[in-house]
């Protein structure tokens, strides 16, 4: 595998959330927004996300060393893709509806996500176990925070 695939799969999902992360910087909104119980403070989120995301890396990585399963690439790709996006809908959009709806379906794609990389890899699928644990527990707080807004 070459350096620069390595480093890629490594550290791709860190550079998609820095990205987005830096796009919705100025309307994060989360301080001002009645949360729901055992809603976390606002600084917790960002050191989460980018162990996540570093997990999230090496999973893939882990899994591109021995496997060259398209459609599994596919699904991690699209999975990250919804993921980015729920943070532009939620905050720099404010489709609050919206955000509860597309968070299920990001835990839909990362159960998906993790079966299919169990078939093929069981480490990667276990190292995706703490972001499945996180988004649905982010799923928590947005339909709270919805309903409570």
């Amino acid at each position: 595998m070459q350096l620069f695939k390595k480093i890629f799969y490594l550290f791709f999902p860190l550079l998609i959330g820095g990205i987005v992360g830096f796009l919705i910087s100025s309307h994060i909104d989360y301080v001002s927004l009645v949360k729901p119980p055992l809603a976390p403070p606002k600084i917790l989120f960002p050191i989460a996300w980018t162990i996540i995301y570093l997990l999230m890396g090496i999973s893939y990585f882990i899994f591109r060393k021995d496997n060259e399963d398209k459609f599994i690439s596919i699904v991690y790709y699209f999975q990250l893709f919804i993921n980015a996006f729920w943070s532009i809908f939620f905050f720099l959009l404010k489709w609050r509806f919206f955000s509860v709806m597309w968070i299920i379906f990001l835990d839909i794609a990362v159960i998906y996500l993790i079966l299919l990389f169990w078939a093929k890899s069981k480490i990667s699928a276990y190292l995706n176990i703490p972001y499945l644990i996180w988004i649905l527990f982010a799923t928590y707080l947005t339909i709270g925070i919805y309903i409570l807004n």
